[in-house]
């Protein structure tokens, strides 16, 4: 353990750790101008989205993001018709012009102390027809001989947040998606509520060749702030230099 002249010592430290950061982020990073439009599923939008748009804004000010929120099925499509320059999909596979950024596992979620598992019929949020978990959730219900309704058939996350607030359904979502006000059903609790085992998602990243310049910068933001690794333009930087 520190002592305090120490703790402020080290505060310190990583405070001119950081400004080293973004004095050379800034210098190697070109700046751009114009619109970039991100296509994003439903169910990315409040997880991975944010950091990436607020940093991307910070290194790229005079840049526009305009996000369009859709299914990844639509979001591919749009891509196709040239609604969106970038697109981000959870897909069981990946797609020509298409990179996973990572793999994440579909997970049963319901309301903390919730009962809506046990009862039979199941009570569960599909999303709408064409949401890529949803064919996958009743093939698993199906191949489990599980009885399930349909209650919410949406793909928006606040009705889907709604309902599972209220203790009403349980619903497929990404382990990485959940809020923390909900409860993932696994171990003991699905084995007795016959809730079967979900897949596991890629999470891609499509950017098609002929980008922008300011395309291509979000895209190196996309990938580092979803798969971790370093953006194209910091690669080989260190506190050293």
């Amino acid at each position: 353990m520190l002592a305090p002249a120490g703790e402020r010592l080290l505060a310190q430290a990583r405070r001119l750790l950081a400004m080293n950061d973004e004095v050379w982020s800034s210098m190697r990073t070109p700046s751009f101008e114009g619109e970039v439009r991100l296509g994003v599923p439903y169910d990315l939008v409040g997880s991975f989205v944010p950091g990436v748009l607020r940093r991307f804004a910070q290194a790229q000010p005079r840049v526009r993001v305009s996000l369009v929120c859709e299914d990844s099925k639509i979001v591919r499509e749009a891509l196709g018709s040239g609604g969106v320059d970038l697109a981000l999909t959870t897909e069981t596979e990946c797609g020509r012009h298409g990179e996973t950024l990572r793999t994440d596992r579909l997970v049963w979620v319901g309301a903390p102390g919730g009962d809506a598992h046990l009862k039979d019929p199941l009570p569960v949020s599909l999303g709408a027809p064409s949401c890529v978990f949803r064919p996958v959730v009743i093939e698993a219900l199906g191949r489990a001989k599980r009885d399930w309704r349909a209650v919410c058939e949406v793909s928006r996350m606040e009705p889907v947040h709604a309902v599972l607030e209220a203790g009403l359904v349980v619903a497929p979502l990404l382990r990485t998606s959940v809020p923390e006000r909900f409860e993932i059903i696994a171990g003991a609790a699905a084995r007795d509520a016959r809730l079967p085992p979900l897949p596991e998602f890629r999470i891609n990243l499509y950017a098609p060749p002929g980008l922008s310049p300011a395309a291509r910068d979000l895209a190196d933001h996309v990938r580092a702030g979803i798969s971790g690794r370093p953006r194209a333009g910091l690669r080989g930087s260190s506190h050293n230099n």
